[in-house]
């Protein structure tokens, strides 16, 4: 399908062409811009035409200056907005493929073919889904043979039968740390549908048993894309159900079993030369055989070679596969071993590569510094010290050039043996302090820029002021989310290479600024490593309080994120004794609300309660109010888990009072507010269960119903459910309880098992029966 902007360019490119009488073939060989590439931009496929192709067009066409300046505009307004925008960050999904997909067809018939019979498998009336052992398909080959190209094919053609869609997870297994078995369930649970917190709320074991378990119910497609080994892998091959599983990577994972195995060598020469006729164009390739054998030959019959070449011609038409093929041969004659190891590939890079703009060229080597899978063009722009139009112009010629490939929306990245040629190159033709400053402008960049999103969610800082100069657009906490989420790799890493320099300032800001974001994304991984090196940074620093502070922030990190309830405890412990030490208040008070969180959790509900209310004390004193609602939070649930249900709703009235407040509307933030609010409501339900107070059960629960489930929190909206349901038959509301169970079942994948279990046994039982006792562990 179209995009309007894009037929909008190709209807004023085919205008133009047409009001001065040329045919494609004309404008191709008076422009030197291909006409494959005329006809895909006219027909809207191409959205991304950069300022030299519309030179080079204009030109052909004998543009004045003005009508020049209106088709470069045009062309600037079809492209993604790479700079200020809202766009959601994908999860998982699939990228789109090649269009000029060709050869391989004997693999893709085999995978074909195992696709299909799990598909029948599955579907006999008499194997239901969960009898079935899903295949497994391992995609093995040397670099750049196209493997993670030929899976995408496959989830690309098997869409309509997997009905549950089709994921990709990068393993990374080219890197110095893999992605973690548990890395990798927690995205696909994510992806997935489950929510954040739900996610965070379990134990890698517990994780792993859930990522099985909707394996199991799930028809879908599976990419497990570059993978370092089998020990990588094969926790995640699911047991039954109806999910494809296709693991690319370079080695054999010979230690698997029960595999179907896909071997990916070199092209064949007829292979080789439909991928040249697809992206240069039969009628060049069959007018020079013998110079398109030639050029297949030189690029090892490679996939990524064939295309980095190919598509170096594809936009010069004045060029001959000859002189391709001449070019490709002096420069496999000149290449050494510094390159990047493998001549048949480096003839086509270098090739490529010696021909841009010593502006694009420059940017093709500071994309190797890009430390995380893939980036934006603020990104790029930073590194190169430019305006994101110019950036959004190289990235386009290397585009153009086959050296970059985009990546999601718009979003761009560097295959992993491009990279490798990108470093070699850097680090022949950049001095290293040039090096070291352009590393230095994008660590700065990414870590001031992650201490404004992440301040977007701080009480007492919100959205940042105005910047016309801002790359990133952070005018909503929804934009400021999408940035670090799809930063992560790069920002994280910028943090820790400042912690490796010993910028300890730096390093605790950036942790500052990301306390009130973290439980937005529990489910990261950041979070335990970045408050240990920001608790070091404070200790380097010499300054106790920060270090008590950083200490909390690293207590609630290690349960909320791992689940590590003794190092929690020895966090806060040390927390409370530098802070006490210190004077310092409001830190003591945080200390004991972390605290009296852990022993609740621990099963001490009465002292978990008592160190609570000591840190609303602490609050209080210190007339800290968004500290001390979260510490009567932490009380209420406390004191509902202990049996002193009257002290429970006292301490609820308190907590709905200062939000009553009108002198405290400009002192809670709207999220901090909201989020309050629901928790008091949740915890507090428990204290009017336990009494059998029905009314107030419901007037507390009916308000807040769909809430959690809006912010993923899936077990809690499950509770709600359940709990609205037991009171409504107390009530005698038969009607509306069993609507509330009937939402737990919906929830049914989302929510732990046994509460569908739950909602299912009392459906089934009589409606004398409903109202007996269910479980009310308050956890949450």
């Amino acid at each position: 399908m179209e995009s309007r902007s894009g037929t909008r360019f190709g209807r004023r490119l085919r205008e133009l062409r047409q009001s001065r009488g040329l045919t494609l073939e004309e404008l191709a060989e008076a422009s030197g811009v291909s006409g494959r590439a005329i006809g895909d931009m006219e027909r809207g496929r191409s959205l991304r035409p950069r300022r030299g192709t519309i030179a080079a067009l204009a030109q052909g066409l004998g543009l004045d200056e003005s009508t020049h300046a209106d088709l470069l505009a045009i062309a600037r307004a079809s492209r993604p907005v790479a700079g200020p925008s809202d766009s959601v960050v994908p999860s998982h999904q699939v990228p789109r493929g090649v269009r000029d997909f060709v050869g391989r067809r004997a693999e893709l018939d085999l995978l074909r073919d195992v696709a299909q019979r799990h598909l029948a498998d599955t579907d006999a009336p008499d194997r239901g889904r969960y009898a079935v052992a899903p295949p497994v398909a391992v995609v093995f080959g040397s670099p750049g043979s196209g493997k993670t190209t030929l899976a995408i094919r496959l989830a690309e053609e098997c869409g309509t039968s997997f009905t549950d869609g089709a994921f990709l997870v990068d393993m990374r297994g080219l890197d110095a740390h893999p992605l973690s078995v548990d890395d990798a369930v927690v995205r696909l649970l994510g992806a997935w549908g489950v929510g954040d917190l739900d996610v965070a709320q379990l134990n890698s074991e517990e994780r792993l048993a859930r990522y099985h378990a909707m394996a199991a119910d799930l028809r879908a497609v599976v990419i497990l894309d570059n993978a370092a080994g089998e020990a990588q892998v094969r926790p995640l091959l699911p047991r039954t159900g109806g999910v494809l599983m296709v693991v690319t990577s370079r080695r054999t994972l010979a230690g698997l079993e029960g595999v179907q195995r896909v071997e990916l060598g070199a092209l064949s020469e007829p292979e080789s030369a439909s991928l040249l006729r697809a992206v240069v164009g039969a009628g060049r390739v069959d007018a020079e055989p013998e110079a398109a054998r030639s050029v297949t030959e030189l690029c090892g019959h490679l996939p990524l070679a064939l295309r980095v070449a190919a598509n170096w011609a594809a936009t010069r038409s004045n060029w001959s596969l000859h002189l391709l093929a001449t070019r490709l041969n002096d420069e496999n004659r000149r290449l050494d071993l510094l390159s990047a190891g493998d001549l048949r590939v480096n003839s086509a890079f270098s090739l490529s590569y010696s021909r841009l703009a010593a502006g694009a060229a420059r940017m093709f080597r500071l994309l190797s510094l890009v430390p995380g899978g893939d980036f934006g063009v603020p990104l790029a722009a930073v590194l190169a010290d430019t305006t994101i139009p110019e950036a959004e112009d190289v990235l386009e010629e290397l585009l153009e050039a086959g050296l970059l490939a985009t990546h999601h929306e718009d979003r761009y990245r560097l295959h992993d043996l491009l990279c490798l040629y990108a470093r070699s190159r850097h680090q022949v033709e950049d001095s290293p302090q040039r090096s070291a400053a352009d590393a230095a402008r994008l660590r700065a960049w990414l870590l001031d820029t992650a201490v404004l999103a992440g301040r977007w969610y701080e009480p007492g800082y919100g959205a940042p002021a105005p910047d016309p100069l801002r790359l990133v657009a952070l005018d909503s906490r929804r934009q400021a989310f999408q940035w670090i989420k799809a930063e992560s790799d790069n920002w994280s890493a910028a943090f820790h290479a400042a912690a490796a320099e010993g910028e300890h300032a730096k390093v605790v800001e950036v942790a500052e600024a990301m306390h009130w974001f973290s439980d937005n994304w529990v489910s990261s991984g950041l979070w335990v490593d970045l408050y240990e090196r920001a608790a070091e940074a404070s200790a380097s620093l010499g300054d106790p309080v920060l270090e008590a502070t950083h200490l909390n922030y690293l207590a609630w990190a290690y349960w909320a994120c791992d689940r590590r309830h003794d190092d929690a405890v020895g966090a806060a412990e040390r927390a409370l004794v530098l802070a006490g030490t210190a004077g310092d208040v409001i830190q003591e008070a945080w200390a004991h609300t972390y605290l009296g969180s852990l022993l609740s959790r621990a099963g001490d509900p009465s002292r978990a309660a008592d160190s609570a209310r000591r840190a609303m004390d602490l609050f209080a004193k210190a007339d800290e109010i968004n500290g001390y609602l979260q510490a009567c939070n932490v009380a209420i649930d406390s004191l509902a888990s202990a049996d002193r249900t009257d002290e429970a709703i006292e301490t609820y009235g308190e907590v709905m009072a200062v939000l009553a407040d009108a002198r405290n509307i400009d002192r809670i933030p709207s999220n901090v507010r909201d989020v309050t609010a629901l928790i008091a409501a949740y915890h507090v339900s428990f204290a009017y269960v336990a009494r059998e107070d029905w009314r107030d059960v419901v007037d507390v629960l009916r308000p807040i119903g769909g809430r959690f489930e809006a912010l993923g929190w899936d077990k809690q909206e499950g509770k709600v459910h359940l709990y609205l349901a037991r009171a409504l038959t107390g009530l005698g509301e038969l009607a509306a309880a069993t609507a509330e169970l009937e939402h737990v079942l919906v929830l049914e994948g989302r929510v732990p098992p046994e509460l569908v279990e739950e909602a299912r046994s009392r459906l089934g039982a009589p409606a004398e029966e409903r109202s007996s006792s269910i479980g009310t562990d308050p956890a949450s």
